[in-house]
């Protein structure tokens, strides 16, 4: 097996990808169901962290996802998705979804964004680590910016959450 690089520019392993909407997609309001558009933006996002790190990663969360309109049967949604911010062996991957009709030439729409949190493994399942991303444009600066800015507000909140559940085990008849 070869040795990863220390370090991978984020041009290197974006992703792009486009699908068509079809009506077994939808839900009972006739759009396109939320889990489906956060599958694909899954899957786009796991082929970006293994590109990135050169092997297995596997999603550790979904930091946001945002929708901010509904995609509609025959609407070709397209996801783009990069390595905004590295750390040892986890990766923070930005999605960018949008959407246009499959029968009509008009703009693009931002139907939504997602961050997901990925963690490079192993053969045996334990963190590997990943080369650090090298922003090259204004564009990859910002988002490495706001990628740290929700790392940040992850590890605050969990933080937070493990002192609420000491104090919580701390008072007499407490539960968790």
């Amino acid at each position: 097996m070869s040795s990863s690089p220390l370090s991978r520019s984020t041009a290197e392993t974006r992703l792009s990808l486009s699908h068509i909407t079809a009506q077994n997609e939808t839900n009972l309001l006739g759009t396109v169901h939320g889990g489906v558009i956060m599958t694909l933006v899954d899957s786009v996002a796991g082929v970006v962290a293994a590109r990135h790190s050169g092997g297995a990663a596997v999603t550790a969360s979904m930091d946001e996802m945002v929708f901010l309109v509904p995609v509609r049967v025959g609407d070709v949604v397209h996801f783009s998705g990069q390595v905004n911010w590295t750390g040892r062996s986890s990766m923070e991957i930005g999605v960018r979804i949008t959407a246009d009709r499959w029968d009509a030439v008009g703009p693009e729409v931002h139907v939504a964004s997602a961050y997901l949190v990925f963690v490079a493994v192993d053969a045996d399942g334990k963190p590997r680590a990943v080369p650090q991303v090298v922003p090259e444009t204004d564009e990859d600066r910002r988002r490495l910016r706001e990628a740290e800015i929700r790392r940040s507000h992850r590890l605050a909140r969990r933080a937070a959450i493990i002192a609420s559940r000491q104090e919580q085990d701390e008072i007499p008849g407490g539960t968790q």
